[in-house]
């Protein structure tokens, strides 16, 4: 009876374990559905004679042309300085300069005080950058305007190290060239991420016990 109780148990317990797959941007696009009813082979979704290459419709594919290049300077300084003196004297108070008092006290001179203060501030920074990279990116929507959401991602992977490069924008129609290319220059809120992940990437970067003191550490 023990036997029966337990594997009843285990056969309750049992379950099969699925995987849940997302379907990947292509396959979310609906393919133009067939329709002859106007009695013409011409379809939605067929490419005119006189077409061009450019993207305009989501899910098509541009190409971007990276070329960043910044740079920027600054320097500043201050100097400040303040020389101030002071002093004060009664020669005659009520006869008391006559009297005994003159020994002890200098009443010409009861008061005398200056001060002095200087302050030299300087500073100064620089930053300069050049990114270069060709990159294809999908349009993942078109706005009533006609400008094409675009966002792309690239992965190249050489010895276990990675290099990343992840894009997103805006892009208007007529900014794309008739080979279907883009300069990154003329991407609206353009967003541009390269980095690494790897062995050498995390070499580059210090460990986490020196990223928890310059935290704690008061000085």
């Amino acid at each position: 009876m023990a036997l029966l109780a337990l594997t009843l148990l285990l056969a309750g317990c049992a379950h099969e374990q699925a995987q849940v797959r997302t379907p990947a941007f292509d396959e979310q696009i609906p393919k133009p559905q067939v329709n002859y009813a106007s009695g013409s082979i011409w379809q939605a979704s067929s490419v005119g004679l006189a077409e061009d290459l450019k993207a305009r419709r989501r899910g098509d594919i541009i190409t971007v042309v990276i070329s960043e290049q910044a740079s920027a300077s600054k320097q500043a300084s201050t100097g400040t300085g303040r020389d101030s003196s002071m002093s004060a004297g009664i020669p005659k108070l009520l006869g008391l300069e006559k009297t005994p008092i003159k020994t002890w006290m200098d009443l010409a001179n009861m008061i005398s005080a200056s001060t002095s203060s200087k302050f030299d501030g300087s500073g100064s920074t620089s930053r300069q950058e050049d990114l270069r990279a060709t990159i294809s990116a999908k349009v993942v929507d078109v706005a009533p305007n006609g400008n094409l959401l675009i966002e792309g991602t690239r992965n190249v992977k050489v010895n276990n190290e990675d290099q990343i490069i992840v894009l997103t924008g805006t892009v208007r129609s007529r900014d794309i060239s008739s080979d279907n290319t883009v300069s990154s220059a003329l991407i609206a809120d353009a967003r541009i991420n390269y980095s690494g992940k790897g062995v050498i990437s995390d070499r580059q970067s210090p460990g986490w016990l020196m990223n928890v003191l310059d935290k704690v550490w008061p000085f």
